[in-house]
């Protein structure tokens, strides 16, 4: 079992900036608890929110708000049919002078459905999107929902109409390329990277995002050097990113000192206590992962599904089979959607 280093943590949950960027920008919200649940969303705390939101639509608060931010947080604890119901409750509560808004949560139902497995149920919210509105994320999502369905003639079609639509976006062309690369296609998906490639610019971004791509393409060496500028100038993304290189180089002792300079900066975060816990894992050090773990666990915000994740790798690394086992039970009860934590929760119970 190896430890969870999502490449999505580097810059973009993965597929998740073509399917969440076009979203519109929703009205602000008023009602207390619609309040206390969308800072609990920025802390992190995505279980308390889905609480705090379901109240703030159940006492009637702003019903499309409250309704859009509950099937977010659902997202976030990948309960996805949870997620859809509530984004359908969302768009139920909509008028017509609510126009941008529909689409932007018809984009979210879209992601919940393909987060689902609902390919079918994609390509028709798609479908209804694409009626009224030329929109890149909806030819995205619907391209790959097509490529789950082995119909790559189609999907390549929608992919390509995307990127017309966003010619620039590093996201989008990433987001397509991990759509071909987890069904094991990365060889028909490599084109997109080489067409991020050919986006021109010399800021900060620019360098980060190639970083990034040359990451994907598991050319470290080029990935060092496009990042080494933004590192210089203690971009974080690109600190985060350099972290994952040296990981993938098996250099556990420059990593260590790319995260330590992050949490230096910035202060302790579950970011950094992840990416300490990788290293010692990577290096064989159970126990000293385990207490990285922990110190990211007793924070109060930030995003802990790979902390959680990790922490039954540890165990199982361990050989403690009963303590992974327990932790795997944990994890599916806290992310019952996630196909990686399935798997060990399989794979512990036969132990």
């Amino acid at each position: 079992m190896k430890p969870v280093c999502f490449k999505a943590t580097v810059g973009t949950v993965v597929l998740a900036a073509a399917l969440f960027a076009g979203g519109c920008e929703m009205g602000s919200a008023t009602g207390k608890k619609t309040l206390a649940a969308q800072e609990a969303m920025d802390n992190g705390e995505y279980e308390q929110a889905q609480q705090l939101f379901a109240e703030a639509a159940r006492d009637g608060e702003e019903q499309m708000l409250a309704y859009r931010g509950l099937g977010m947080a659902y997202m976030e604890l990948a309960q996805y049919n949870e997620a859809a119901q509530a984004f359908e409750a969302a768009l139920d509560s909509a008028d017509s002078r609510m126009e941008d808004n529909v689409l932007d949560v018809e984009l979210y139902l879209a992601t919940s459905q393909y987060r689902g497995g609902r390919y079918d149920d994609t390509a028709a919210t798609c479908d209804h999107i694409l009626e009224s509105f030329e929109s890149a994320d909806a030819y995205f999502l619907r391209g790959a929902s097509r490529l789950h369905e082995d119909m790559q003639e189609e999907a390549s079609a929608d992919f390509d109409a995307a990127v017309a639509l966003r010619p620039n976006s590093y996201d989008l062309y990433l987001d397509i390329y991990e759509s071909y690369r987890e069904l094991n296609l990365s060889g028909l998906g490599s084109s997109y990277l080489q067409s991020a490639l050919a986006i021109q610019g010399e800021d900060t971004e620019h360098y980060y995002n190639r970083g990034r791509i040359y990451y994907y393409l598991e050319d470290y060496e080029e990935a060092q050097r496009q990042l080494s500028g933004p590192v210089e100038a203690e971009y974080e993304p690109a600190m985060y990113l350099m972290g994952r290189v040296y990981l993938a180089l098996q250099d556990y002792v420059h990593a260590e000192g790319m995260y330590r300079r992050v949490e230096e900066k910035s202060g302790k975060s579950a970011a950094t206590c992840n990416g300490l816990a990788l290293c010692a894992l990577s290096s064989g050090e159970y126990d000293m992962a385990l207490s990285y773990i922990a110190d990211g666990l007793e924070l109060d915000s930030g995003d802990k599904r790979e902390l959680y994740f990790n922490e039954i790798v540890a165990y199982e690394k361990k050989m403690d089979f009963a303590t992974a086992k327990a932790k795997a039970q944990e994890y599916m009860q806290r992310y019952p959607a996630d196909e990686a934590g399935a798997r060990e929760w399989t794979f512990l119970s036969t132990r």
